[in-house]
């Protein structure tokens, strides 16, 4: 009977390896099992902090029964298309997925389900403008990435849609600064005709 501790040091050891080393995508070129639908039209301009991307995500059901049997979970990620990473190499595609910065934000993290899984995301007020896709991974046990899924084609050239950042100014802002200029012009105008009216009192004494 083989020694139960040795087995799980075994286990755990595949585990650190799997982490340490990390998965690359290109491993998992073929095990693109996952169906990824998002709701904006292709080329459709999306406002943070204002609209929403609701995502679909299934098994492609043309895999052989239990392909996913070691799948726990699924990352949702919002990813940059090709287009908005040129010359930007803080999100340059690498093909170790420790290393990759494609797909830097998640957007929603869920227990696997072959089917049903549907999410309304409210764009953060955060993410910058660029042109974006979104992709799934699934994951096993050990959190390591297994399988994947993406709303555009293998070349990252389809359903794309653009998320237009929040330009930093704001009506409340910009009111409160009209009326902080108002009350300045008055006090400084107020300010000249008291001391006009002190000085013409000073004259007639």
């Amino acid at each position: 009977m083989e020694n139960p501790i040795f087995l799980l040091a075994s286990i755990l050891f595949s585990c650190w390896v799997a982490t340490c080393y990390g998965v690359t995508f290109s491993s998992l070129q073929n095990q693109k099992t996952l169906v990824v639908t998002t709701s904006p039209q292709t080329g459709q301009v999306l406002k943070a902090g204002q609209d929403s991307i609701t995502v679909t995500w299934s098994l492609n059901t043309t895999f052989p029964s239990g392909t996913d049997s070691d799948y726990k979970t699924v990352i949702v990620k919002i990813c940059y298309a090709p287009v908005s990473q040129k010359d930007r190499g803080w999100r340059k595609t690498v093909d170790d997925l420790k290393k990759d910065k494609t797909c830097l934000r998640d957007i929603v993290s869920q227990p696997y389900k072959p089917s049903g899984n549907t999410f309304t995301w409210k764009v953060a007020r955060d993410v910058p403008t660029a042109t974006y896709f979104v992709r799934a991974y699934a994951e096993n046990s050990a959190q390591v990435k297994v399988a994947f899924g993406q709303s555009t084609d293998s070349n990252k050239n389809t359903n794309l849609f653009q998320i237009q950042a929040i330009s930093g100014r704001h009506v409340s802002l910009d009111i409160s600064a009209i009326c902080f200029s108002v009350f300045s012009i008055l006090s400084l105008f107020g300010f000249f005709f008291m001391e006009k009216r002190k000085s013409k009192a000073s004259e007639q004494k």
